[in-house]
């Protein structure tokens, strides 16, 4: 027609359509997925050989990483519950038994002011003052290390708020009792009997139970502890018996002898086994140690001052009271009888021997001034009594009862560095295995594949 442009040849007009080839490439495709997918294929390829292969690598490389995985959390948890041992839980209760012995010493002290008369010597007064100051400031400590959602319902918050509470009331009728000792008045022992009769019967039974709780979650600490991690060590021994058997497996089908990767990958699982053995043993061996001479003995040195603080509280309030019924005196010999035989029977090889032998040589110098103040009570020499009982003699009671305090607490202080020195050791003995578990784990499993890898090459 005129007009028209030429049609080039080799050329199509835009409407004429595709050939049926090309549009028949991807329906092609789509039927080889659908063929590779069909179930009866998938289950003939995973009981071929490259099937067995992969799937058998896949296994490995899995529990290597899991193995791996679950030793370094299990290390890891381990290492966090040892520093939470040695940097909260142990101070906390270290805190809760300063602040038993602290009140205790505050009991002490108002009852050797008040047998004093009229105006208390300066030392008696300031050792009063600065017990009670250290036991307000333990108990500040105590409501520190337990903050959070749980707070409200922790137990030993009871404890805390009832002392807290407890404590200004038995501080104003240690107030009260010296205000009328001071002026001659004979009610000011009524008041000091009942403000240590508040001490013995309310607050110092709560300050011990809190103490028990904390030390009681010092040895939880330390039990859990020295359990081996078996999960971590099952799952690594396992990881070690399937490399094995991959490894036989394939000798017997492919006539490998021997495998590099998977002989490098058991290597590594070994390592790791070892380490996490070795390690662990030995970290469980210096909790045994901490346990052993420093929590063991330091309870005994603990129930020792204890015991030697009650001693005290009663023979003092004897001479409160002009006690002539006995009952101080029977309380005395309770508390004493149950001292010498805990620092009788300390073991000569713990640790702190060498105190706890001064601690019993005061102990009977101590006994021997007491019978002194009894015969003194006996003839009605009252003023005797009580300098034998508070005198700065060398051979009177306030001489042997300091020695022995200082004795038990010296002993406290060395057992609690050996106790601390043993959890960090525990601790440090740990260091870099966590992240040396999860390299092993992955190197484990890389060299698992590096083993396979040339097996599933041979069927190209």
């Amino acid at each position: 027609m005129a007009g028209s442009e030429p049609t080039t040849a080799g050329t199509r007009p835009s409407s004429e359509p595709e050939p049926a080839g090309r549009d028949s490439s991807g329906g092609l495709r789509v039927a080889i997925v659908r063929e590779r997918l069909d179930p009866e294929n998938l289950r003939s390829f995973v009981y071929s050989s490259p099937g067995r292969l992969i799937t058998l690598g896949l296994l490995l490389i899995g529990l290597c990483l899991t193995a791996g995985a679950l030793t370094s959390a299990t290390v890891g948890e381990r290492q966090q519950s040892l520093d939470i041992l040695l940097y909260n839980t142990e101070p906390d209760a270290h805190s809760a038994h300063q602040l038993y012995a602290a009140l205790s010493i505050a009991d002490a002290a108002a009852s050797t002011a008040f047998i004093s008369g009229g105006l208390e010597p300066r030392t008696v007064r300031n050792r009063y003052t600065q017990a009670l100051g250290e036991a307000a400031a333990e108990l500040v400590t105590q409501s520190n290390h337990t903050i959070g959602p749980n707070a409200a319902t922790d137990p030993d918050t009871r404890l805390r708020t009832g002392i807290a509470t407890g404590l200004p009331v038995y501080a104003g009728l240690v107030e009260t009792a010296r205000t009328n000792n001071r002026n001659g008045y004979p009610v000011g022992a009524a008041y000091l009997s009942e403000a240590s009769h508040q001490m013995q019967t309310t607050l110092l039974p709560m300050a011990e139970e809190l103490q028990n709780h904390r030390f009681a979650a010092v040895t939880d600490a330390q039990r859990d502890h020295v359990r081996p991690p078996w999960l971590a060590i099952g799952l690594l021994i396992l990881t070690l018996g399937a490399l094995g058997l991959a490894q036989r497996d394939l000798a017997r089908r492919w006539r490998r002898m021997i495998n590099p990767g998977l002989l490098l990958a058991s290597v590594a699982m070994l390592i790791l086994l070892a380490w996490t053995v070795i390690a662990g043993s030995v970290s469980a061996a210096a909790m045994i140690d901490a346990r052993d001479n420093g929590m063991t003995p330091a309870t005994q040195l603990i129930q020792s001052r204890i015991l030697a603080q009650q001693a005290r509280a009663a023979e003092t309030l004897k001479l409160v009271r002009r006690d002539t019924a006995g009952d101080y005196d029977r309380t005395y010999d309770a508390h004493i009888e149950r001292l010498a035989d805990v620092i009788g029977h300390y073991p000569d090889s713990a640790p702190t021997a060498a105190e706890v032998r001064g601690a019993v040589a005061a102990l009977a110098g101590w006994r021997a001034a007491h019978q002194r103040m009894n015969e003194a009570l006996d003839t009605g020499d009252f003023n005797r009594a009580a300098e034998v009982a508070i005198g700065p003699g060398a051979t009177d009671a306030s001489a042997y009862v300091e020695e022995l305090n200082r004795a038990l607490e010296h002993g406290l202080a060395q057992t609690r560095n050996t106790l601390r020195d043993r959890i960090a050791y525990a601790s440090g003995v740990l260091n870099f295995l966590s992240a040396g578990a999860m390299v092993l784990g992955i190197l484990a499993a890389g060299y698992v594949g590096l083993g396979i890898w040339p097996r599933l090459r041979e069927y190209r």
